[in-house]
């Protein structure tokens, strides 16, 4: 009789018996479901795939451009002009807002595909048994209950419970974060097993690496693990970037003043007699001027530039803002396997003999030696030499080399028995033994060994294991000694290594041998005798990367906090954060003895003291998706700005939630890349630390284009108000503005964006959040730069009409002072704090060329006719451009001094 507990969200399938569960599921494991069965539960609980969300559509995304506050005054404004018949300026108005939300639509990418990366992950093909006889459906036809055959090289599709297992190892790093295949049973589990510890399950978008199996299926869909990753993943909010959220907030300030201050310009003007039209258009050149046109479409190219440097160091970003969030990082949340070490499995010590051996050489190739505790080649030691042949012998992999790398086709633990063996090669002067091999027993969790049978060239036979240290010493009684003999067994001793080895993190396995002199052609469980010869102990760990330790030293150096997270065990995590130089959190004991927690501890703590544990714990091992996305909220609650990498399904909801999403090119999910803002090429930690450098630079050359562009704004808007308040006429017109603005921060802002990375960007703290782009210097110095260029603007202007020069004429002089006087003021902005000479005056070449081009577009402005009926600009006399170059010489010189005097009280101040 069918239960009605089928297809519930049962998370404790793990902890029931088979029994039990083929019972609820209402199936027989000898012929499976019923069709009409079948049908009954697809129609109850649907396909096995992912429910599809809808994202934010194209056209939609257009539109968006147009959200922002300073969009919308210059849109009204072009209505305005518009109905007024001020056809040019409403046109160039109007060009500039279009221009500028097509750059922000191309670049800008915010359709989130990891939903669709889940689904794909689900799409495969699987056989079950159905009406008693196997069948291979679409893995979306799968339902609770039915029963699936797997064997090696088969993706598991839906969460399923073992009911059979023959030496069935899944690999579940995409889901766990395990970095070596799991053995599976089929006996029940407690009850608070955690996820990767739960040997009895399988799970969707896992795959099986070695053996046959049976299970069945409890959760299909949205009620799978996967599923559950899924709803984490909508879950997970998408948080704007320090930049966008200072830039958004600096936009609403600025939009109120501007529109205050033409309300303002407006009135007064009127009130004096002035005509209704003619105020209404100068309130407009007051809104233009003061409004940073350019500004959206600076800060979008210069993060497309910041991109491109980023791509030349590994590191692809997928969405635009991510590279200025990369400087704002405060805290890295970084994966352990492949990130900060090399995944590739190497045998780093060896016992046998009663002598401790070191292995050099890192991961898969064979580069490297055996030596003792003296650092003297180990070529005399023949139980050395037995303990690396049971490592060769019994073994199912193999290494190979592709494109010049060394990888392993197999499990990757035996690979590194196979390329110790290698490294012994002065132990074997003919080479490696060819044992031919007669039979062999798979490893099983149940008995914790392998053993392999092989014909000696005398015509005897020898049985090799290797397996866990408690179950071969178990079944040992002597060791080989230095001399090659036997001798009784010190367990005690051994023990006690094997204990110690795995305090440092190091996976120990254990070697062991007997001799047949017949055998019946082939070998079981009941032929292992207990008096084994224990041959030795080889200790293998997934080594750190060099070049990850000094990057490590280079985020302390800048006051970013490194977090390792990861599936493995505690003790492993530890050991690896010890070996990479990890430091304690800010808020750990004087003691700084590295801290670590692990999932369970996790599961214990509600938000307070989690939070207050975030701050002083460096390493978390065998944490769950929703712990990890659980663990950057409380860093983010805390004030600080999170980088997380990660390459699993199981990471994509934190990666999402993070700041900046960091996934791995080589070993990530297409889940986790579509979830993530950037992905690195190498995998390597060391790349991350590169990227933020890369990302202060960016910000560092946006601040600059910021500092300088505003004061030019501020003194087009200054000159508008003394001509108001004066009663002059207007010295710029809004066309002439406009021209202005886009012309100079196209040719001189834009190329602040290739300026080099400021001296020992990475020796001061990361900014804080809330500080502001303009600091009180940055205001004090745009105002003083805006007082300079309204004085030389207004000074050349009333002096040109002095002189009985047409208002064409005179204006035409005003506009170049502001032009001239920018690209002076550019000098001063290529550095906040140092002059020009000490910055290098042909360092950025971009530089050069872009002034090259405006003092061409600026001639064309003056001298080229239709730029003069366009524009309202006259040709104007040598005198007057010597005149204007002395203004810009000046604004150059007074801002030098001011940075000179500034920067010597600030060192004055600091005790230099």
């Amino acid at each position: 009789m069918i239960q009605d507990t089928v297809g519930k969200d049962n998370k404790n399938w793990h902890a029931q018996q088979v029994s039990e569960i083929l019972k609820n599921l209402g199936v027989e494991p000898a012929s499976g479901l019923p069709a009409e069965e079948v049908q009954k539960r697809r129609e109850q609980y649907g396909l096995n795939q992912l429910t599809a969300r809808k994202g934010t559509p194209a056209w939609m995304r257009f539109l968006l451009q147009f959200h922002q506050p300073l969009i919308y005054i210059l849109l009204a404004a072009t209505l305005i002009t518009l109905f007024l018949r001020e056809w040019v300026d409403s046109g160039v108005i109007f060009a500039v807002v279009v221009i500028n939300a097509v750059i922000g639509f191309i670049q800008e990418s915010k359709a989130l595909k990891a939903l669709e990366a889940l689904s794909r992950t689900m799409t495969a093909y699987a056989v079950v048994l159905r009406n008693g006889k196997e069948k291979r459906i679409s893995s979306s036809e799968l339902v609770p209950g039915d029963i699936v055959l797997l064997c090696s090289g088969d993706k598991v599709t839906a969460d399923m419970r073992m009911i059979q297992c023959r030496d069935l190892q899944v690999n579940e790093s995409t889901l766990t974060g395990e970095s070596v295949p799991v053995q599976k049973q089929i006996e029940a589990l407690q009850t608070d097993a955690a996820l990767a510890d739960r040997i009895n399950m399988l799970y969707a978008a896992t795959f099986v690496t070695y053996g046959r199996g049976r299970a069945v299926v409890t959760a299909t869909g949205d009620s799978t693990e996967v599923g559950r990753i899924s709803e984490l993943i909508s879950s997970a909010e998408s948080l704007d970037t320090p930049l966008t959220l200072k830039i958004a907030q600096f936009s609403h300030y600025l939009m109120y003043a501007i529109l205050g201050l033409a309300v303002v310009t407006f009135l007064v003007g009127f009130l004096r007699g002035q005509p209704f039209v003619h105020m209404f258009m100068t309130a407009v050149a007051l809104v233009v001027s003061a409004i940073p046109e350019g500004l959206p479409a600076v800060v979008t190219i210069t993060l497309a530039i910041g991109v491109a440097r980023m791509a030349r160091r590994r590191a692809i970003i997928r969405k635009l803002p991510a590279v200025e969030t990369l400087g704002s990082t405060s805290v890295i949340c970084s994966d352990k396997t492949g990130t900060l070490t090399e995944n590739q499995m190497t045998v780093q010590e060896i016992y046998s003999g009663g002598m401790r051996y070191r292995v050099s050489g890192v991961g898969y190739s064979p580069e490297g030696s055996i030596q003792n505790e003296q650092g003297e080649p180990a070529d005399h030691s023949a139980a050395l030499k037995e303990c690396l042949t049971a490592g060769f012998f019994c073994n199912d992999s193999h290494v190979v080399q592709k494109e010049g790398l060394y990888q392993v086709e197999g499990d990757p633990t035996e690979g590194a028995l196979l390329v110790a063996a290698d490294k012994g090669r002065s132990l074997f002067p003919e080479g490696l033994p060819d044992f031919a091999r007669i039979d062999s027993i798979p490893f099983e969790s149940e008995y914790q060994y392998m053993a392999t049978l092989h014909t000696l060239p005398d015509k005897s036979y020898v049985v090799y294991l290797k397996g866990s240290v408690e179950r071969i010493l178990s079944k040992c009684r002597y060791q080989l000694n230095s001399a090659n003999e036997k001798e009784p067994l010190q367990r005690d001793k051994i023990e006690e290594l094997a204990e110690n080895m795995a305090q440092r993190g190091l996976r120990v396995l254990a070697f062991a041998k007997f001799h047949l002199s017949s055998h019946a052609g082939k070998i079981d469980h009941k032929d292992i005798p207990s008096e084994l010869i224990l041959l030795g102990l080889q200790g293998m760990i997934d080594p750190p990367r060099k070049e990850a330790m000094q990057a490590l030293k280079n985020c302390y150096a800048a006051g970013i906090r490194v977090k390792m997270i990861t599936g493995d065990h505690i003790l492993t995590a530890k050991a690896i954060a010890g070996q990479l130089g990890f430091k304690s959190g800010p808020e750990a004991e004087e003691s700084g003895e590295l801290t670590a927690l692990s999932g369970k501890d996790i599961e214990k703590l509600d938000e307070g003291e989690f939070e207050d544990c975030v701050g002083r714990t460096s390493v978390f091992a065998r944490v769950a998706p929703e712990q990890k996305l659980r663990l950057v909220k409380a860093i983010q609650a805390r004030g600080d700005i999170v980088a997380m990498t990660g390459d699993g399904v199981n990471d994509a909801p934190a990666l999402k939630q993070a700041n900046i999403g960091v996934a791995m090119g080589l070993a990530g999910t297409e889940v986790a890349k579509e979830a993530a803002d950037m992905v690195l090429t190498d995998d390597n930690f060391a790349s991350i630390e590169e990227a933020v450098e890369e990302g202060r630079g960016v910000f560092d050359n946006l601040t600059k284009f910021i500092v300088w562009v505003l004061p030019t704004n501020l003194g087009e808007a200054l000159a508008v108000l003394c001509a108001v308040f004066t009663g002059a006429a207007l010295p710029v017109m809004p066309v002439q503005i406009l021209w202005i603005n886009m012309t100079t921060t196209v040719c001189l802002g834009l190329m602040l964006a290739f300026e080099s990375k400021e001296p020992g960007i990475m020796n001061r703290p990361p900014r804080d959040p809330d500080a502001p782009i303009m600091t009180f210097e940055l205001v004090m110095r745009t105002l003083f730069v805006g007082i300079l260029l309204v004085t030389g603007v207004f000074g050349l202007f009333l002096y040109e009409q002095s002189k009985g020069a047409s208002i064409e004429e005179a204006r035409t002089v005003a506009v170049a002072v502001l032009v001239i006087g920018e690209l002076f003021y550019l000098f001063n902005c290529r550095s906040l704090t140092r002059s020009m000479l000490s910055v290098g005056f042909f360092s950025n070449r971009w530089l050069w060329a872009g002034i090259s081009v405006m003092l061409a577009l600026q001639m064309l402005f003056t001298y080229a006719p239709f730029m003069n009926l366009f524009f309202d600009s006259a040709p104007i006399s040598l005198e007057s451009w010597v005149l204007i170059f002395a203004v810009g010489v000046c604004i150059y010189a007074l801002v030098g001094i001011e940075k000179w005097i500034r920067f010597h009280k600030k060192n004055k101040l600091e005790g230099y």
